[in-house]
């Protein structure tokens, strides 16, 4: 059942990814809504991570909270980039409301997809087995 889960994580962060990717392809693309996915899919995919691990969290979308619980458990977690990956908190919340207003650039939006990328790298890699059932 705990594969389960886990693979729904992966499965819901890899979703995520591909609307960041497709978002990011249309013409005068939504760049805030590309960020708030990349960031969907980062906080999905340390929550699969954690869930393997028995670990609960609860409801955050604080990306350097989740951080810092994986490297707690792996030490490998501390080659990601903290300071970069946990600005994409900002984009959980920040982007999707009139009352804090702002719109990322194409640039800010390519670069947090990248990272969510990089880490799908890492992640899938860690949690091959139950990914590649």
């Amino acid at each position: 059942m705990k594969d389960e889960i886990v693979r729904r994580w992966l499965q819901k962060a890899h979703s995520d990814l591909r609307s960041a990717r497709i978002l990011l392809e249309a013409d005068d693309p939504p760049t805030e809504s590309a960020c708030f996915h990349a960031q969907q899919a980062v906080e999905k995919m340390l929550k699969a991570y954690l869930t393997n691990k028995d670990v609960k969290v609860g409801k955050t979308h604080d990306i350097s909270t989740l951080l810092e619980l994986c490297i707690k458990l792996d030490k490998d977690f501390e080659a990601i980039d903290i300071d970069k990956i946990e600005q994409l908190t900002f984009y959980a919340v920040g982007v999707r409301y009139p009352d804090e207003f702002y719109v990322p650039t194409y640039k800010e939006a390519e670069e947090a997809l990248n990272l969510a990328e990089k880490l799908w790298e890492f992640i899938t890699q860690k949690l091959a087995d139950i990914w590649q059932k």
